[in-house]
């Protein structure tokens, strides 16, 4: 059988002379590369969809590829996809690099320039041991988390707009459907979530930043599970210590929470620091909260050039929730798309806060009440980008949500460019 090698290269004059030798390899069969790490992480979890068979035996990821950083790819394609042997190609073959990368996950390292005898043995001892481990995953089928969770990520354009309680309502509905939940608070200095849900609890993502390797165990010890069964990872009480959180210690949370939970939702607050950073990099689906005001909107727009310059996320790829939205305002759903160059979620957010005083006043968010015209949006919002795995009815005195046919249609209005 065919070792199936997926090339993971920026560079397209590495490309060549990679691709060129891999085919020369015995029984290797190279399969069309991919740029960026963002195609390669979209790509596994498309074919780990279908089944762990059509994953690729071998990844082999060059030290350019960008624009997340190599060692970092490598730990989180180890992470997310472990029948996959990954294989380092880099120019730096000293052994501190050796000893982080297999600290990372990779079963191989290749020093450039390309030899073809190096890379024939790494290929060659990488395939054999992806095919043990494949042949274990299939006397023990839930060893392997597959795809991994849907990560999606919660700014505020400004602070006060409402990016938190869009966070907590967007897990709810989740969780509501049937589906193991994280909401991580990831406003490291001002977070929320813990006050608006009423929850005292001494550990916090900070405990999971100066380690390395994060075991289901490690991770569970971190978060505390709330009485609607979300899974809660929360800022620290001490906001100076939300420096100790960097953006590759926020990849390996993140990383650790995917492979756990179905969907991970991350309040990333109103700043951008590191790690809010490299969070918004990750997510599958980026919301940007606004309300329809000017000072609102320009502070949007300035959000969205500032990802675009940082690299963070391109505009296109960023979706902004319209909050404390009526008819009567002057800046409607559309002119702000126009504004940001960004998607507009089709569902709004009605204001009406005499709806939310009392449960926020309680810190009891999680009991609003299902007639609540702001919970019915949110839930809807949920519905439409996909949070829920088919249409349902109602949970626990929860109100509907709309499933499937919102998300199609959502996916519609991205294809059109709206």
């Amino acid at each position: 059988m065919p070792t199936r090698i997926l090339p993971a290269v920026g560079d397209a004059d590495a490309v060549r002379s990679l691709t060129t030798l891999l085919s020369q390899l015995p029984d290797a069969e190279p399969v069309t590369p991919v740029a960026d790490s963002t195609q390669l992480v979209d790509t596994l979890a498309r074919l780990a969809a279908e089944s762990v068979d059509e994953l690729p035996e071998i990844v082999v990821v060059h030290e350019r590829v960008g624009p997340v950083p190599a060692l970092e790819l490598v730990r989180e394609v180890a992470l997310r996809f472990p029948a996959v042997g990954v294989i380092l190609i880099t120019s730096d073959a000293s052994p501190g690099l050796f000893s982080a990368a297999m600290d990372c996950g990779a079963r191989g390292l290749v020093s450039l320039p390309l030899s073809y005898e190096e890379l024939a043995s790494r290929v060659q001892a990488v395939a054999q041991w992806s095919v043990g481990v494949r042949r274990h995953l299939g006397h023990g089928g839930d060893v392997f988390p597959g795809v991994g969770g849907r990560l999606v990520t919660v700014s505020g354009a400004k602070g006060g707009v409402g990016a938190t309680l869009t966070a907590i309502q967007l897990a709810l509905a989740a969780q509501a459907c049937g589906q193991s939940t994280a909401l991580v608070d990831m406003d490291l200095q001002t977070g929320d979530i813990a006050s608006y849900l009423d929850v005292q609890f001494r550990r916090s993502v900070v405990d999971l930043a100066a380690i390395s390797d994060i075991s289901p165990r490690v991770l569970a010890d971190a978060v505390f599970r709330h009485d609607t069964g979300v899974a809660l990872l929360l800022a620290p009480g001490e906001g100076e210590r939300g420096e100790e959180v960097t953006d590759r210690a926020a990849r390996q949370i993140v990383s650790a929470l995917r492979s756990r939970y179905e969907v991970v939702v991350l309040d990333c607050g109103a700043q951008l620091g590191g790690a809010g950073a490299a969070a918004v990099e990750m997510a599958d689906t980026a919301l940007l909260v606004t309300t329809p005001d000017v000072v609102a909107v320009r502070a949007a727009k300035r959000t969205v050039r500032m990802w675009d310059r940082l690299q963070v996320r391109k505009a296109e790829e960023t979706t902004v929730v319209v909050n404390r939205h009526t008819r009567a305002t002057e800046i409607q759903p559309a002119l702000i798309g126009k504004i940001t160059g960004t998607a507009v979620a089709g569902t709004t957010v009605p204001a009406n806060f005499k709806e939310l005083q009392a449960v926020v006043d309680a810190g009891r968010l999680h009991e609003l009440d299902a007639r609540s015209t702001v919970k019915q949006a949110l839930w809807g919002l949920a519905g439409e980008l996909g949070l829920v795995k088919s249409p349902v009815g109602t949970h626990k005195g929860h109100g509907r949500m709309r499933g499937d046919r919102g998300a199609v249609s959502f996916r519609r209005r991205r294809e059109a460019g709206g």
